[in-house]
């Protein structure tokens, strides 16, 4: 019987650690690969080109709904499955909706975990058991409604690292210095950025991102 060759992507050492220690105990599941921030996730699936990729959601330099659209367009024989602390529904339909094939809380039991590798590899959907089972079959059959986050599908993989990084608080400058482009090219995404979403406050952004689902509401409490 040919193993699941799976790849973990996850920002906390710790966590990556207890994953493997799992996994290491199935005889029908190899680890091929770790990785500890989105671009890193995406570097290496392409790589490795894993089964399943182990995905958390929020990682630095580029979320893990993001990197969801990007590894499914670029390497889509590799399902994801998601890693997340966050239980809510706005989280799991917008990774199903980016190519997601798992949603599976990190305060689920391991068996969850397990259980979501192996139905993606087969190629079917998973949820963690304390959210809502039946909401996949009732989201892939409704249109999406979300005018804010159709907007955000529109932009380029470039724009959405700037809009990532603007929302992380980072100046113009140091965007330039984490991205290893020109201030001038920076400030051309900003204005793309503007034109497109129709904000130009960074607070505003980060309302935004919040209203989309790409970081935690709890976090950014008025």
């Amino acid at each position: 019987m040919d193993k699941i060759s799976v790849m973990i992507a996850d920002d906390h050492a710790i966590v990556r650690e207890g994953v493997i220690k799992l996994l290491h105990t199935q005889k029908d599941i190899e680890i091929v690969a770790q990785a500890f921030d989105g671009i890193d996730a995406i570097e290496k699936v392409k790589q490795f080109k894993p089964d399943v990729l182990v995905l958390d959601i929020s990682m630095p330099r580029m979320n893990g709904m993001d990197a969801v659209r990007i590894i499914r367009e670029e390497v889509p024989d590799t399902q994801v499955v998601i890693l997340s602390m966050y239980d809510k529904e706005s989280y799991a339909k917008r990774v199903l909706d980016a190519g997601a094939q798992a949603y599976v809380l990190k305060g689920a039991p391991s068996s969850e975990l397990l259980a979501a590798i192996r139905a993606a590899r087969s190629g079917h959907y998973y949820l963690s058991h304390e959210m809502q089972t039946d909401m996949i079959d009732a989201y892939l059959d409704k249109p999406r409604k979300n005018l804010d986050a159709e907007t955000y599908a529109t932009l380029s993989r470039r724009e959405r690292q700037v809009f990532q990084l603007i929302i992380d608080g980072q100046s113009s400058s140091k965007i330039s210095q984490t991205l290893c482009v020109s201030h001038k090219t920076v400030e051309k995404h900003r204005a793309n950025l503007v034109r497109k979403l129709g904000i130009s406050n960074p607070v505003d952004m980060v309302k935004y991102a919040v209203r989309i689902g790409v970081i935690d509401p709890e976090l950014w409490k008025n």
